[in-house]
Order: structure tokens, then C-alpha cells, then sequence
């Protein structure tokens, strides 16, 4: 009978896909494409943000099947042992561990559940949980919500590459054509015979700052009733104005100061214009007004100017470039200036300063100077000039928060379409009168002016969205980073073709022909991807603990009941690094299948709200199993000499020589018998 080493081999492990899944060579270059891979991933997450990362690496369906890949590299390469001995144990529990580790991994990736959800106090348990995906959610007339993935980071639609959604219950097709980063809003009103409301059209506009606004507002609405530009609102009601006698103005009546002799702290934040010497906007955070006369001078030579500033007799000049988010003490003066921000074409965006461009063709500055001194009164004469310019003069400023605007237009619609107003000017004080179509309104507010020039009696809301341009997000990068992203949609319908643009967190409307038995319009919304989840979360309290002598926060604590939908009930709290998880069985704890819920974010202006994090890996356990199985291998691979594989230039144990002996006798005698 005839012996060889091929023949002690079973036939499986002869076979040449089993030996290429089991060899080193696959190992080698599965090892160095994850690690490629994780370099370019944290190349990716450092240089855009997670999301990009796990779009292009961590998430992607290649990364995936490269960790299948390597869990069968790694469990033929354990086979390739068999019959398996003693030395082979430390690399069986290591390559079972980085195995198992492989398999929890994917089992959360696939199975697991993150996002988080907004909740509110006072409002019932909800379920929805937003996730980091964006989708289109399509409530279509046969009343089944359809979700479409609409994550385009690459490759995004174009309408000569829709992205092709397939055919609606009422028989439409639906595509997306487009996508933008960023969508502007603007309202539209339409005519309506009955049930609308009074809408007008204005526009306001300012020569000193080359600035023109424009927009529409619809009376007593709540979402479009009012327009901010800062410090300065603008209003619409029904009705007529009330008669407002001539008054004092706000701005010169006593306030409420310590002490002339008496000196205390000062802080107060000044905006100059270098267009505008004499102009200037103050407000006073604390104590009083310094009484600080603030100019900024022209750029020149492609510089950022100076800031001069007269406290009283003395005058102090500062470079720009040199000052900026510097504490600079003002000579022969007890305070300090610093220029918090600086603006070479200044511009109001969405209520906030901005710059339109890099060039100086607006230049101003906001800066803040404090220190302990006395305090000027509002009706004494300071270097501002009038008892008012130290809080007005250029463009609106913006309110400390909490404040109303002292700036403020009320405009009223009559029921014969007569517009009245009443107009409140820090600097002019108030006044009311009739406003007739097309003739400058002068609102006291530097030199801006308001034109009425459209009216509607009744109207509907409607908005019209446009992409902003890439040249424009540039320009105003602080306005256009809080404008949604958005996609274009078509419906083609009985050879009709209708498109429109549903920014994120809009719902719109599909003008389509309907089924007669449909029930609801065929609704569109375009946002995060939403799940329902089998527990619902209730917000009972949240606090804020603050810092001992300030207003910044320490800690904040969500306390939330959970409800399930079989009665099941449980209350817990999760503040920051201290999540509690539901159910709270140690079992299923252990095992991951279990939603931790941990404090996410906060609302300063609403303390009635909070947002929490919810997460659920059901991989958990298959995780820490395989780690340790890992560490377990290793240390037994290097320091349990019992389970490690003995190899030349090791001493030759008794054990080892009579194995030995074994070997060559099986090969002596199969050379015989060849």
C-alpha cells in the first residue's frame, strides 16, 4: 500500500478554490486594501465629514463584501489545519476571535439602528427616528408612503441623468432631475376669491449700503407675517393704524443709570462704516454707554483701514488687521477695544452681517470696548453727536437675545385696501399716517426707505424655491450654510409635464390628475430618512445646570419615559457620557438588544426641548466575544509555550524527536513501495 503527504490531505482541502480562499497571498492583499482603506477613510473624515467617509469607505457595498472576504480567508486558512493539534489551538481561538469580530460587525451594520430624535415637553411619546440618510418620501393616493434613497454626494442627477423613481399609483412617472446644495425660499402668494388673506409687496433699500430688499408678507400669518432684518422688523396686519401722537422719542428718555460719580463696569458693542463716519450703531451689554466715538477709515493699499476711536478728549487709532480678536488698551482711557469681526462689503443676510465680497467696497467693523468707568447718560451730550446715534445710524442692529427690535414697522391692510402704518424709530421716536402705492416710506433707520408696491386682498401662501448659485454661496457663506439642500422633481402625466424643486424639511404638493377613487393628494417631502421605531420616547423635564457666577452651561439632563405598544412603560434620565437603555434587563444588555438613549444637543432658546441619541447594535456582544478571543489567542500564541508550534533552531524535545522518527519512517517507506 502506497503512502504520500497528498494523500494524508482530504480531498476538500486539495480542492483549488478551497486553497486560494486559505492562502497567504489572499490574506496579504485583502490586509492591505482595508488598510489602505482606513487611511483613506480618515483622510476623508478629517477633510469633509463622517458621513463622506462612510459614503465612499466604511458604508460603501465593497467594504462589505471585503469583510466577507476576509472572514473566509480566515476561516479556510483554519480548515487548511485540519486535523487540528495541541500547537494549533492559540491560532484557532484567534482566527475564530477576529472572525466573530467580523460577524458582529456586519450583523450591526446591516441590523443595527442610529439616529436621533427632537423631542419637545408637553408633546405625546413619538417613534420617528431621523437617521444620517437623506430620502424621498413619497404619500402617494393609495395611501402607502413610499421611501426612495436620494443620497447624492456623487454623481448627482442632472436632467439629461435623472435619477428615474419609477410610476405612481395615479399612473404619473416620477424623476428627480437635479439637486442643489443649497435652496432659497421665496414667497409667492396667489389670488384666491375667499378664504385668503390681505399680501403686499415692498421693498426697502438703503443708497448708503448700495443694499435693496425685497419680499412679500401676508397678513396675521405667523410664518410669513413679519420680515427681520436685524434690529429692524417689519410687520403685516389687518386693520388700520392707530393715530400716534407726536412723542419722545424711546431713545431719549432718561435710563435707568447708576450714579454719575459712581463708576462700574461698561461693555458695549459698536458697528462703524467706513462709508458712514458719522453713523454708527451702539449697543450697550452692560453698565452704560462708554460714550466712544467710533470712525473707521478708508482702506487703502490693500489694507483693512484704521479704527479710530474719541473717548471724551482723547483719540486713538488702530490697524485693523493688526487688532482684530485682540483686547487693545485705549491710551490715557480705562478701557480696552477689540474688534470682534471686520466686513470689507458688509451686507444683512437673513437678519445676520455679512460680506457680500472680498472687495472694500462697504468696509465696517464691530467692535467691543469695556472697562469700569461712569457711565454717559442717554440725554447728556457725548461725542455721538445727537443724545440717539449711539444705537442708531447705518443698518439695523442686531438685538441681544431675548430683546425686541426697537426698530419696528407695523404695516395694515384695510378691508378697502387702504395701508397704514405705525413705524417706531430708536432715533426718530414713533409715528403712524396713511402709506399710499409706490411712495417712499423714510423709516428713521439711517437712510433706508420702504416702497409699497403690490397688494393682493385675499391671497394664499405659496412658495417658489430656487438653487443658490455657487458664486452666491461663496459671497454670503454664513447665510448659505443655513439653507437647505433641495431636488427637482418631474412628473410626466398624460404627455404633461410638471417640475418643481422640494427643499429638505419642505412637503409640496404634486399637481396631478387624481385617481376617483383616491382619497389625498399625492404629497412629496425630501429630507432625513425616517424610521419608526417599536418604542416611543417622552420628554418629562430638562434642565441645565449652570456654571457657579455665569450663564454657561455645566451639564443639561433629559429625563423621558418610554412607552411600548404592549403597555410597557419605563422612565430613566441620560445626560452627557451617562446614557440609559430600555429595556434595562442585564441580559439584554449584555446581548446589545437593547436601545441606548444618550443626550445628544440642546436648544438654548427652547428649554423645552431636547434632542437625544438613539442607538441599538445587536453585534454588540459578538464584538467583545471576538476581541477577546483575539487577545486571548495572541497571549497564548507568544507566552504559552504548550500551544506554540516548535520550529528550527528550537530544542528538540523528546516529544518532538520521537514525532520526528514517525515522519521519516512514513516517507522511508513510500519510497520503497514507489
Amino acid at each position: 500500500m502506497a503512502y504520500s503527504r497528498s494523500t494524508a490531505q482530504p480531498a476538500w482541502q486539495r480542492n483549488s478554490i478551497f486553497e486560494f480562499f486559505a492562502s497567504l497571498k489572499l490574506a496579504v492583499v485583502l490586509l492591505a486594501v482595508l488598510i489602505v482603506a482606513a487611511i483613506a477613510g480618515t483622510i476623508y473624515e478629517s477633510s469633509f465629514d463622517a458621513k463622506v467617509a462612510r459614503t465612499y469607505v466604511y458604508g460603501a457595498p465593497w467594504f462589505n463584501l471585503w469583510l466577507v472576504l476576509l472572514g473566509a480567508n480566515l476561516a479556510c486558512s483554519a480548515l487548511s489545519r485540519w486535523p487540528w493539534r495541541k500547537h494549533h489551538v492559540a491560532f484557532l481561538i484567534t482566527h475564530l476571535g477576529i472572525i466573530t469580530l467580523l460577524i458582529g460587525s456586519l450583523i450591526g451594520r446591516i441590523w443595527g439602528v442610529e439616529g436621533t430624535i427632537t423631542l419637545f415637553k408637553g408633546e405625546p411619546p413619538t417613534n420617528r427616528l431621523l437617521v444620517n440618510e437623506r430620502q424621498l418620501r413619497v404619500h402617494d393616493v393609495d395611501g402607502i408612503v413610499k421611501g426612495y434613497p436620494a443620497e447624492f454626494l456623487h454623481h448627482p442627477p442632472t436632467p439629461q441623468h435623472p435619477r428615474d423613481l419609477g410610476q405612481l399609483a395615479s399612473g404619473a412617472h416620477l424623476q428627480i432631475v437635479d439637486y442643489a446644495p443649497a435652496i432659497e425660499g421665496k414667497l409667492n402668494p396667489k389670488p384666491v376669491s375667499d378664504g385668503g388673506a390681505p399680501a403686499l409687496h415692498f421693498t426697502i433699500a438703503s443708497a448708503m449700503m448700495n443694499q435693496r430688499l425685497d419680499g412679500w408678507l401676508l397678513a396675521d400669518d405667523p410664518q410669513h407675517g413679519n420680515f427681520s432684518m436685524g434690529l429692524a422688523t417689519i410687520e403685516l396686519k389687518r386693520g388700520t393704524a392707530n393715530t400716534v401722537a407726536a412723542g419722545v422719542s424711546p431713545a431719549a428718555q432718561p435710563a435707568r443709570l447708576p450714579p454719575q460719580n459712581e463708576e462700574v463696569d461698561l461693555e458695549e458693542s459698536i458697528f462703524a462704516f467706513s462709508k458712514a463716519p458719522d453713523e454708527q450703531i451702539g449697543h450697550v451689554r452692560e453698565g452704560g454707554s462708554t460714550g466712544a466715538k467710533i470712525r473707521l477709515s478708508a482702506p487703502e493699499n490693500g489694507n483693512k483701514g484704521q479704527v479710530i476711536v474719541s473717548v471724551g478728549e482723547n483719540e486713538a487709532k488702530f490697524d485693523v488687521a493688526e487688532s482684530l480678536g485682540r483686547d487693545v488698551p485705549i491710551e490715557n482711557t480705562p478701557f480696552t477695544l477689540r474688534i470682534e469681526n471686520y466686513w470689507p462689503d458688509f451686507r444683512i443676510e437673513n437678519g445676520k452681517p455679512s460680506s457680500l465680497s472680498d472687495q472694500p467696497n462697504n468696509p465696517a467693523v464691530l467692535v467691543t470696548i469695556k472697562g469700569k468707568g461712569a457711565p454717559v447718560a442717554e440725554t447728556a451730550s457725548n461725542p455721538h453727536g445727537a443724545a440717539e446715534k449711539s444705537t442708531t445710524g447705518g443698518p439695523p442692529t442686531m438685538p441681544a437675545p431675548g430683546e425686541e427690535a426697537p426698530n419696528h414697522l407695523t404695516l395694515f391692510v384695510a378691508d378697502d385696501g387702504a395701508i397704514t402704518y405705525e413705524l417706531a424709530s430708536r432715533k426718530n421716536g414713533k409715528s403712524s399716517g396713511k402709506l399710499d402705492l409706490n411712495k417712499p416710506l423714510t423709516t428713521g433707520w439711517a437712510d433706508w426707505q420702504l416702497v409699497v408696491d403690490k397688494t393682493m386682498l385675499s391671497a394664499q401662501p405659496q412658495m417658489d424655491f430656487t438653487p443658490v448659485k455657487s458664486e452666491q454661496q461663496s459671497a454670503v457663506s454664513s447665510g448659505a450654510a443655513d439653507l437647505p439642500d433641495g431636488v427637482r422633481l418631474r412628473v410626466q402625466q398624460n404627455g404633461e409635464t410638471f417640475e418643481r424643486w422640494a427643499p429638505a424639511g419642505w412637503q409640496i404638493t404634486i399637481p396631478i390628475r387624481q385617481r376617483a377613487d383616491s382619497r389625498s393628494p399625492t404629497m412629496v417631502a425630501y429630507g432625513w430618512k425616517i424610521i419608526g421605531l417599536p418604542i416611543g420616547l417622552e420628554l418629562l423635564d430638562f434642565e441645565v445646570k449652570r456654571n457657579e457666577g455665569s450663564d454657561s452651561p455645566a451639564g443639561f439632563k433629559s429625563t423621558l419615559r418610554v412607552v411600548t405598544a404592549d403597555g410597557e412603560n419605563a422612565t430613566g434620565a441620560c445626560w452627557m457620557n451617562h446614557p440609559f437603555s430600555f429595556p434595562g434587563i442585564w441580559w439584554r444588555t449584555w446581548t446589545g438588544l437593547t436601545y441606548k438613549i444618550s443626550q445628544a444637543s440642546w436648544n438654548p432658546e427652547n428649554l423645552n426641548q431636547s434632542t437625544v441619541q438613539i442607538l441599538r447594535d445587536p453585534g454588540w456582544l459578538l464584538k467583545w466575544i471576538g476581541s477577546l478571543l483575539v487577545v486571548i489567542g495572541v497571549f497564548m500564541m507568544f507566552y504559552l509555550q504548550p500551544y506554540r508550534k516548535q520550529t528550527e533552531g528550537e530544542p528538540i524535545t523528546p516529544l518532538a524527536r520521537n514525532q520526528k522518527t514517525k515522519v521519516t519512517k512514513v516517507e522511508a517507506i513510500a519510497e520503497i513501495t514507489r
